[in-house]
């Protein structure tokens, strides 16, 4: 992996010269389909796997669900204009071009990622069952990464699904909580999800899915930290007292 140094010289960095306006704060119609919507990756992992019955299955469709829906409803009562941010469009208030690519690519892995489970680990078995202690490891990782997702959005007003300065919101740096652990505690909480997701439901082929898609979200951090370090006053001051961005003493 290069220097930052590298990594600021690999994309040219977007500058708006005009304020984003603020995003419209979803519907309550909007939300309640929303949070319906998220019943339906459930019903897929179990109607994927055609098996009704499939433990780790419900465990999981469970534990996303719940994850999902305990961060939208802590932000629509805490914090309504971060939760506007997050149902924001992709390529709208001054995001790159290139982070909207990543943005589908990672959109599309997780499809992948999700259909993978139920496919190889009930119906077609294409790689062997792990051991029961390998699933509960996974889902002691997927508890640790419900408790990252969740508080990254508490602790962190400024915590949007885009990458892009939020000027029209005084967007500054966040260093407490979660962001005094490592600098981007949301991207941890994804990749522990990613892989206690097949660990859980014994499937090594989504576990591999998670190994492939690892390098896109090193890719989007590295792109992210050269956007803050150039346009988010402070930002560079946090650097220096949080080192890690991502894994504590490794990277």
């Amino acid at each position: 992996m290069g220097s930052e140094d590298e990594a600021r010289a690999e994309t040219p960095i977007r500058r708006d010269t005009v304020p984003m306006p603020m995003p419209t704060p979803p519907s309550p119609l909007k939300l309640i389909l929303s949070t319906l919507s998220f019943l339906l990756w459930p019903a897929l992992i179990l109607f994927l796997a055609g098996d009704w019955r499939w433990p780790e299955g419900w465990i999981f469709g469970g534990w996303f669900v719940a994850m999902c829906v305990s961060i939208i409803a802590w932000l629509y009562r805490n914090d309504p204009a971060l939760l506007a941010e997050r149902y924001r469009r992709p390529g709208s208030g001054g995001q790159s071009r290139r982070d909207q690519i990543i943005v589908y690519v990672v959109m599309l892995a997780f499809i992948a990622w999700i259909v993978l489970m139920p496919l190889d680990a009930r119906r077609f078995h294409w790689t062997p069952p792990l051991p029961l202690a390998v699933e509960l490891v996974g889902g002691a990782l997927l508890a640790v990464s419900w408790f990252l997702l969740f508080r990254a959005c508490t602790d962190n007003p400024f915590a949007s699904t885009l990458v892009r300065i939020q000027s029209e919101r005084a967007h500054r740096v966040v260093s407490t909580g979660v962001y005094g652990l490592v600098r981007h505690p949301m991207y941890l909480g994804g990749l522990l999800m990613f892989v206690g997701g097949p660990l859980l439901t014994g499937t090594a082929s989504a576990l591999a899915a998670a190994v492939v898609l690892s390098p896109v979200l090193v890719m989007r951090i590295i792109d992210e930290e050269r956007l803050l370090a150039a346009e988010l006053s402070g930002y560079d001051d946090y650097r220096g007292r949080v080192r890690y961005r991502l894994l504590p003493f490794v990277w």
